[in-house]
């Protein structure tokens, strides 16, 4: 297990969220972190279809906006970091962010979250992030193995 790490240290600059080349071409953690979180947590839960893992987001207290997607299996978090405690997840994002969060869970598709949220379907990248995702969840041992 790696220790959580708040998804805002691996936030874009202007330069990365205007052009998908060099947004993509960033460490697959930072890419994962912030700009394709989203991605990863489907397909983490499509990896996985004997489990029943769930779709979470994060976003500051008393806003809407959320800005970082996970998946979420009995407690256990997954993101760029890999798999941790879900408390401990929160507590390093929330320390990071300076400011109380809320967790809520997605119930909608990945394509309807996107049209939501603002966020880029996999068809909007540079390249196409699935496969990219898929390599990243086979690097991390789930908590039930």
């Amino acid at each position: 297990m790696v220790a959580a790490e708040a998804a805002g240290a691996f936030r874009r600059t202007a330069i990365e969220r205007s052009d998908q080349r060099i947004s993509w071409d960033r460490s697959d953690q930072a890419f994962f972190a912030s700009g394709a979180c989203h991605i990863l947590a489907w397909v983490c839960r499509d990896t996985y279809p004997d489990r029943t893992i769930e779709i979470a987001g994060i976003h500051l207290a008393g806003g809407w906006q959320v800005f970082h997607v996970y998946a979420l299996w009995n407690g256990w978090a997954f993101d760029h970091s890999g798999w941790n405690p879900e408390p401990e997840f929160l507590a390093v994002n929330m320390a990071f962010e300076g400011h109380p969060l809320e967790r809520v869970t997605i119930a909608e598709s990945l394509a309807e979250f996107c049209e939501a949220h603002h966020s880029r379907t996999p068809d909007h990248y540079w390249q196409d992030p699935v496969p990219r995702a898929r390599d990243y969840v086979s690097r991390y041992l789930p908590p039930w193995a």
